[in-house]
């Protein structure tokens, strides 16, 4: 009578339901030894490893960089647009490369042309104004939209292409700030205490890098958080030592725009290595390593450039209010 209920028969299953196991308990899993190493396994973190040759590089490339912003402004004021235009190729070709987006030839394309437009909206006019840069943001990432949307090869990851042309659009823009800067009375005096502030600092948190990555910012990030605040540091103190040689800049003023400069510009570079750690957990690595890190300078500079021209607005030169 109960052969098709073999369930009445069993104490262990007399509720209608599948009890588990003692061994099952969650509970006692986790009093289990080996279960406990199991899971120590499973949430056990990759330590990325300490590359000193790249940390070299990027210095190197970092006070390159720098060197050339700042002294550009000094040595070819009627032609610095070009040093940064130079800066800004850098940029978009260095960060297409580096994310590979969906439609890269379009996300290049966009950042090229946004560069172009940018330096010839803030160098075109009379009265030197960053106004113009507004509109041509707007209308290059509206223009990427289009272009991704209207792709041959479908509308696969335009998300990310849409994040990518942003970013490139954004870096371009920002970039030609410092033509705007370099336009007014005491402009490239200006770009020279806040950029040297800049070139410093990542100069020497990718330095002590090389030296004491340690502690360690992550462990995913072979940066080390004793370079971040020694460089930042430096960064500061390198601005103030350079207005004290610079024909009307303060040195008590420097100082903070130098802090804000170097600030943002080494930690930019850290949140870049963040993104790119990311990309390399998910898979998405390129094959160009040293381009890939490369990314960091561009990027720490592209904010560097309009927090400079915001802190000279309020603190340096006057004149621009």
């Amino acid at each position: 009578m109960h052969d098709g209920f073999p369930h009445l028969d069993d104490p262990a299953q007399s509720t209608g339901g599948h009890r588990r196991a003692r061994s099952d308990d969650p509970f006692e899993r986790m009093l289990n030894p080996d279960a406990v190493a199991d899971q120590e396994d499973v949430v056990r973190v990759p330590v990325a490893p300490t590359r000193r040759i790249v940390s070299v590089s990027i210095a190197i490339f970092a006070a390159i960089l720098g060197l050339a912003l700042v002294f550009g402004a000094y040595l070819v004021p009627k032609s610095y647009a070009l040093v940064v235009f130079g800066a800004q190729v850098l940029f978009v070709v260095v960060w297409t490369v580096a994310t590979r987006p969906a439609g890269a030839r379009i996300v290049a394309t966009v950042g090229l042309l946004t560069a172009v437009v940018a330096d010839w909206a803030v160098g075109w006019p009379l009265h030197a104004t960053i106004a113009p840069l507004g509109y041509v943001m707007v209308g290059a990432f509206i223009v990427g939209v289009l272009g991704q949307l209207a792709r041959r090869e479908g509308r696969t990851k335009v998300t990310e292409s849409f994040g990518t042309t942003l970013v490139v659009v954004v870096g371009v823009v920002a970039y030609a700030t410092l033509i705007t800067l370099s336009r007014h009375e005491l402009g490239p005096e200006s770009i020279a205490a806040c950029l040297i502030g800049a070139t410093v600092g990542l100069f020497i948190a990718r330095g002590l890098d090389v030296i004491f990555p340690f502690p360690r910012t992550t462990p995913q990030v072979a940066r080390g958080t004793l370079g971040i605040m020694i460089g930042a540091a430096a960064g500061t103190v390198a601005s103030a030592v350079a207005a004290s040689s610079l024909v009307g800049m303060h040195p008590s003023k420097t100082v903070f725009a130098g802090l804000a400069t170097a600030v943002a510009a080494v930690l930019t570079d850290l949140g870049v290595g963040y993104a790119e750690a990311s990309r390399e957990i998910d898979g998405e690595v390129g094959s160009l390593w040293l381009v890939r890190h490369m990314q960091g300078p561009l990027g720490a500079f592209a904010l560097a450039a309009p927090v400079a021209y915001a802190m000279s607005v309020m603190l340096l030169v006057p004149a621009l209010t």
